[in-house]
């Protein structure tokens, strides 16, 4: 008897051994559309952008910093976030108009970004439970306020080791959905070492809540050729493994692959490899110059049957 229990358990060791074994697989392709809003304050509007109905189309209002907001020279609040968009233009009423326009769209706002005021704005917690107290109130406030439905993560200089980042982070994220605030979150990092170490720190133990990754793929240099980066997107989808890392341009074409010179041609190859999660934009407010023909073109490729 004792030997058929031990048979059985080693059949079912082996029968399960290779499913952990196995690197997680990755989603397959999406009909995903990003457009990151409101960091430039040149009166863009949603109404302004071109939203195609056979897409699922998300922006992201850029951004809520936990810096003060009311004096000349910004300091840290310790999550306690302000509202840093063109909120004349992208305000909850129009976030109310826009998603019962278009059944097809949500809306969230990202956390952190490059700079604020005349400096660079820094996640800088004084601990991992204060910051997280501050975080979920007023972030639970201003996604109320606003009508949201998620949260984005674009932290881009560090007063802090990865390992409080990632508990800080992660603990905001789990506690948002866990409340019913927020439906998605995202991360956008970049291929900088410090960087990334915060954001794989937070992949590593929270990745599971993280729903999409906006790698930006932009902050490579100017003139990457598709092959290029199609090498980036396979190295950082092995950095973000199992998770759903989004194809990316920049719409002043300053950085990265541009749509001129191959965008479009590198993600119907991903598609073609069912690799293509989504496509992210950095940002309307450049786009509104040339009359977001990128954004058309992007929204035009997703929507073919996926």
């Amino acid at each position: 008897m004792e030997f058929s229990k031990l048979l059985i358990s080693l059949f079912i060791f082996q029968v399960f051994l290779p499913c952990h074994m196995s690197i997680q697989a990755a989603p397959a392709n999406s009909d995903l559309f990003w457009e990151y809003i409101g960091a430039e304050f040149n009166n863009v509007k949603f109404s302004d952008v071109p939203i195609n109905s056979n897409v699922e189309f998300h922006f992201i209002l850029s951004f809520a910093i936990d810096y003060d907001s009311t004096t000349g020279s910004p300091s840290p609040t310790n999550g306690k976030f302000n509202v840093f968009w063109d909120s004349d233009n992208l305000s909850p009423s129009q976030v109310s108009s826009i998603k019962s326009t278009h059944s097809n769209v949500k809306v969230a706002l990202s956390l952190g970004g490059d700079s604020v005021g005349d400096g660079y704005a820094y996640f800088n917690p004084s601990s991992v439970d204060s910051w997280v107290s501050n975080a979920v109130s007023s972030l639970t406030n201003i996604i109320q306020e606003y009508h949201l439905d998620g949260i984005d993560i674009d932290y881009e200089h560090f007063n802090a080791d990865p390992d409080t980042f990632s508990e800080c982070v992660g603990k905001l994220i789990k506690t948002l959905k866990n409340n019913g605030v927020i439906s998605f979150a995202s991360i956008a990092p970049f291929d900088d070492d410090d960087v990334q170490s915060h954001y794989k720190a937070l992949w590593k133990s929270y990745g599971d809540l993280i729903d999409y990754v906006n790698f930006q793929f932009y902050a490579y240099d100017q003139g990457t050729t598709v092959s290029q980066f199609m090498n980036y997107f396979n190295t950082q989808s092995s950095n973000y493994n199992g998770g759903k890392v989004l194809a990316s341009f920049i719409s002043d074409g300053s950085g990265g692959l541009t749509p001129e010179n191959g965008f479009f041609t590198a993600c119907s190859r991903l598609k073609s490899e069912d690799k293509l999660h989504g496509i992210f934009v950095w940002s309307a407010d450049d786009s509104k110059r040339n009359g977001f023909r990128y954004e058309k073109q992007s929204q035009a490729l997703l929507a073919i049957s996926h």
